[in-house]
């Protein structure tokens, strides 16, 4: 296989990107709309037999021409795309690829992390890196005893988020709130961190942790092998909650609250599936009603939408002022700007 070399498939190669499309369709996968680095093995004449993606620190978006089996030819794209991933600085990668290949990154040095049967694999290519995260969040708790959790994005945080934050911390002697760490949101990381540390400055009770890349968010989860949007939103809902699961067994964890969304598909699908399976495995699910104002429920798709609008003075009923004042602070006005230049802020 010596004779095969990778190439670079530019976003503007339009002839060369219709053949990706193809090559992943005729494996039976949809091409991820999140890819930030494309390339391809082609024969002498230009056909195109092998390609793979990254976006962010994540391989993805692999296929193989049928008349080339087996995995010298995977062996040759995950080796380079592995270097450009040490070329950008990221050498904690990972890779979401079907339970049947996922073989082939085994042997290539990945690990699996989590596994839904049939459907998903969710790997790393470091040995100890979900243990080594477990036990980061043991350090940062300094407790063993019984705990309730919340995973937020926040984006931004609102009454609603304070809401759900002060009945667990009400209800509760310790309250584990993962905040989503990737950057995948309009608002950055930086400031929903700051902007939760600020909003919950009050409660005494609660363990602050970062989720990184284990508790993954629906905007970098790779749809490309889900047949459609509700399996997409399933396999990832149950990925998920097979790592919480496991990052419960160590934080003593035995509830989880979550925020109802009268709006959002997604998260009412979430909330479902959280519902069946959490109480398999020791966990009680607690839905908590939205508050509302003016008679509407107050969520973050409702404030970006008045951002959107250049309507801050709306926000001022359905945020705690540490976020209000932080949205009028000149530092503010980029994620502002950003935001109204989107086509759509509410989410699905």
């Amino acid at each position: 296989m010596s004779e095969f070399t990778v190439s670079k498939i530019f976003p503007s190669d339009k002839v060369n990107q219709a053949k990706v499309t193809q090559l992943l369709e005729d494996a039976g996968i949809k091409r991820d709309q999140n890819l930030d680095y494309t390339c391809g093995i082609f024969e002498d004449d230009g056909t195109l037999i092998a390609t793979g993606s990254l976006f962010a620190n994540t391989l993805r978006c692999f296929a193989i021409c049928k008349r080339y089996s087996g995995a010298a030819l995977l062996n040759i794209l995950v080796t380079h795309l592995i270097s450009i991933q040490f070329e950008r600085g990221n050498t904690h990668l990972f890779v979401y690829t079907k339970p049947e290949t996922s073989k082939f990154f085994k042997d290539l040095g990945f690990y699996t992390i989590a596994e839904i049967p049939h459907l998903v694999t969710f790997m790393e290519n470091r040995k100890s890196g979900f243990a080594d995260y477990l036990k980061k969040l043991k350090d940062e708790s300094k407790t063993t005893q019984e705990s309730a959790a919340i995973v937020m994005n926040a984006n931004p945080f609102t009454l609603g988020h304070l809401h759900l934050v002060e009945k667990a911390a009400a209800e509760n002697k310790v309250v584990h709130l993962f905040m989503v760490s990737q950057d995948s949101s309009l608002i950055p990381f930086k400031v929903r961190k700051e902007l939760i540390l600020a909003g919950t400055a009050h409660l005494n009770n609660i363990v602050y942790h970062e989720t990184g890349p284990y508790i993954i968010s629906q905007a970098t989860f790779p749809s490309y092998f889900q047949k459609d949007q509700e399996s997409v939103i399933r396999s990832q809902a149950q990925l998920d909650l097979s790592i919480f699961v496991a990052i419960a067994k160590e934080l003593s964890i035995s509830r989880r609250y979550v925020g109802d969304e009268p709006t959002s598909v997604v998260t009412n699908l979430y909330n479902r599936i959280m519902q069946e399976n959490l109480p398999q495995n020791g966990i009680n699910c607690t839905i908590i009603p939205r508050i509302e104002s003016d008679g509407q429920a107050i969520s973050a798709s409702t404030v970006r939408q008045y951002i959107k609008e250049d309507n801050l003075s709306a926000i001022k009923a359905l945020v705690p002022q540490s976020t209000f004042d932080y949205l009028n602070r000149p530092e503010a006005q980029e994620i502002i700007d950003n935001i109204q230049k989107q086509a759509n802020v509410i989410h699905y």
